[in-house]
């Protein structure tokens, strides 16, 4: 795997849309406690969840600085040109807030129930590729558009409106395929921590990167985003993520410094919001640049070997 750019460390909450929840208090939270993302999980199909768009877009005019995404858009209940258009504006009338999380698309009954297509995994990646080339074909502009495609088609004299800045489409998706999709035609990848481990991260990050090279791309540019599925909570650890602050604290280090994710959207009970963003954020940020920097320094020419530190 090719060495991965150093960017500035990115955080932010996952949000389900629960319609029960104090949905735009939790946003307003999370503005306020200096998160940089808010992801929106779109799963139209349940009952009693806000739309997610809508919720964004609600997200966006009551606080003035955090960054919305859907996490994931349902693509198979969303058509792309629509899609297209609906982030654009929102992000024309935000000051350039949105990005894009994109599936393929799961819980096929759900989507079926809600009037979406049933589609087999190799149909789901193509009507991934297309949805994309159709969004940035709606981004662009360029006049006299129309696209054809196998599952998707689009035709407008000119395109537009066009959003504030140049949004990025991160891929949520675990297959192998997939990945090598999201590594041909996507701005970044989002795993989430329930089905891309620790031990499967690194094999899905020399996927992403192999297939960006193989492309002609910088697997560099590629966002890496980690969708962190547990709980911070008791004073002795239950598992990966599902412990007291300073076990997040050591883990999310170690995904940002050894696997190279540059980007953590929590994922647990929002009551946990402000220890996440309060005490495990900052601390991770500073652990995470002391250890950057020593690796940057590397050691000492002539150095002693380190030895172990001694037993406590």
């Amino acid at each position: 795997m090719q060495p991965l750019a150093r960017r500035p460390l990115r955080f932010g909450l996952s949000l389900a849309p629960d319609a029960s929840a104090p949905l735009v208090r939790i946003a307003q939270d999370a503005d306020r406690y200096g998160l940089d993302l808010l992801g929106v999980r779109d799963r139209p199909y349940l009952r009693d969840t806000a739309d997610a768009l809508t919720l964004m877009a609600t997200a966006l005019a009551v606080t003035p600085r955090i960054r919305v995404l859907p996490a994931v858009a349902c693509l198979p209940l969303r058509p792309p040109a629509l899609l297209a258009k609906a982030l654009a504006t929102m992000d024309a009338l935000n000051g350039g807030r949105v990005e894009l999380g994109l599936g393929a698309g799961t819980s096929w009954d759900g989507v079926e129930a809600y009037g979406g297509p049933r589609l087999g995994a190799a149909a789901a990646r193509r009507s991934l590729e297309e949805a994309v080339q159709i969004i940035r074909l709606h981004w662009s502009d360029q006049n006299g558009l129309r696209f054809q495609g196998e599952h998707h088609r689009f035709a407008a004299s000119q395109a537009g409106p066009a959003p504030a800045h140049q949004i990025g489409i991160w891929f949520g998706v675990t297959g192998p395929r997939a990945l090598d999709l999201a590594g041909r035609v996507a701005d970044g990848w989002i795993a989430p921590s329930s089905l891309v481990p620790p031990k499967r991260l690194a094999e899905g990050q020399r996927r992403l990167d192999d297939a960006a090279a193989r492309a002609g791309r910088a697997p560099s540019e590629l966002r890496r985003v980690y969708l962190l599925e547990g709980s911070i909570d008791g004073r002795d650890s239950r598992g990966f993520l599902h412990g007291p602050p300073r076990q997040w604290v050591y883990e999310m280090t170690e995904l940002a410094v050894g696997h190279g994710v540059d980007t953590f959207l929590f994922g647990g009970d929002p009551q946990q919001l402000p220890v996440f963003a309060l005490e495990v954020v900052p601390a991770v940020r500073e652990q995470a640049a002391r250890e950057r920097r020593g690796l940057s320094a590397g050691p000492a020419p002539n150095a002693a070997p380190a030895q172990a530190a001694p037993a406590q």
